[in-house]
């Protein structure tokens, strides 16, 4: 019964956050002076009408699911990665450069060191921030915001100097983006005349490894144990600093990796603005997935729908695409929220009281009106009797 009760709980508190996401967004697209009922049936609705937006959100979805699989990983060991952004900045130059530089090889040979390269990049990159808090107990969360700066800058001065494409200079438009990758580096398309790539495949099957790396591996349970409780897991023998170096270099390759897929399977060339602001979106994925693949996978299609439906709503009612922005950041307040008041045993304790008090009610209605019925019955037999 107890569980039932806790079931129930959850899904009160699930069903009034998201009741709430929704009925903010309303508030802000009153303000704005739109319908909120037709702008959210254009999200919700027109993306799915045909096999092209249904690429598109599953294009965005690829870069989302990588990057919160990592936040997954770095969150559920007691470490909070920030810093996805910058690490995909770095996937991306990493992988772009291995696609250019390497000599010649077979795409079945440069293609996962190209993938590799962008991965081992944001590993690297994420590292940093794991040894500081690891080592030193320097807030991850500074230390991740502030190396996202970083990247930011070494990304722009490297597409603006040592790897701008010749031909930029050339006709002096100094665009700001490296030479077209060679075809033996690109991630092939899954459909002709669509943009989605294999990469959604591989996205897929890390989600499925990444669950059983942390739910059916000692290595996932020791990361685990190091985030519920490290004082509980250091006397376990499990060593938490280096639980946490690694959970944070995992979260930085998976962030790499998205960015090298992003620049292999989609763009083909390293440009401006190519994380697209991925590796904040994928903090909300994870979150919302409820930091599980089986809940990351359909998060992210839900956030690749907001995307893509955000962008229709701009062309076809004006309303600003920067709309997403508000619905997602109502959905992280409801989502903190709501893993508040779950988590918050008393008020649990209260819901529990309330329904058994009318589940009481209820049962002592129905004997007193089966006693009256009883007691009728009776009347009505002595009545019969001569």
């Amino acid at each position: 019964m107890k569980s039932t009760y806790r079931a129930l709980y959850i899904f009160a508190i699930s069903l009034a956050a998201a009741l709430a996401a929704v009925l903010l967004g309303a508030v802000v697209l009153e303000i704005l002076g739109k319908d909120p009922l037709a702008v959210y049936k254009v999200i919700l609705t027109e993306p799915l009408k045909d096999l092209f937006g249904l690429t598109e959100i599953s294009v965005r979805m690829v870069p989302l699911i990588l990057v919160a699989l990592g936040i997954a990983i770095s969150f559920r060991s007691g470490i909070l990665n920030i810093g996805a952004e910058g690490q995909i900045q770095m996937g991306v130059i990493a992988a772009a450069a291995a696609a250019i530089y390497l000599p010649p090889l077979p795409k079945i040979v440069i293609l996962p060191l190209v993938l590799v390269a962008g991965a081992l990049a944001g590993a690297i990159w994420a590292s940093i921030a794991g040894w500081l808090k690891a080592k030193l107990n320097v807030s991850e969360l500074l230390s991740t915001v502030m190396l996202n700066y970083i990247a930011a800058q070494l990304y722009g001065f490297l597409l603006r100097g040592p790897m701008i494409d010749p031909a930029e200079l050339q006709v002096g438009s100094g665009t700001p983006q490296s030479v077209r990758l060679p075809k033996a580096a690109w991630i092939d398309r899954i459909i002709p005349g669509m943009r989605l790539h294999y990469g959604f495949v591989i996205a897929i099957v890390l989600a499925i490894l990444v669950y059983v790396f942390l739910w059916r591996t000692k290595w996932g349970y020791a990361l685990r144990a190091a985030g519920a409780g490290p004082k509980a897991a250091r006397y376990g023998g499990i060593k938490v600093e280096t639980c946490l170096i690694a959970a944070m270099a995992l979260a930085g390759a998976f962030a790499g990796l998205a960015g090298a897929i992003e620049v292999t399977g989609l763009h083909r060339r390293a440009i401006e603005g190519i994380s697209s602001g991925y590796g904040f979106s994928g903090i909300v994925v994870a979150l919302f997935g409820g930091l599980h693949p089986a809940g990351i996978v359909p998060s992210a299609f839900f956030f690749g729908l907001l995307l893509i439906g955000a962008d229709m709503t701009q062309r076809i009612m004006s309303v600003p695409a920067n709309m997403v922005l508000v619905l997602q950041g109502a959905v992280i307040l409801s989502i903190i929220a709501a893993k508040m008041l779950i988590a918050d045993q008393y008020l649990f304790e209260r819901f529990t009281r309330m329904l058994e008090k009318r589940g009481r009610k209820a049962a002592g209605g129905k004997t007193k009106a089966g006693a009256g019925k009883a007691g009728a019955a009776k009347v009505d037999r002595r009545r019969e009797q001569p």
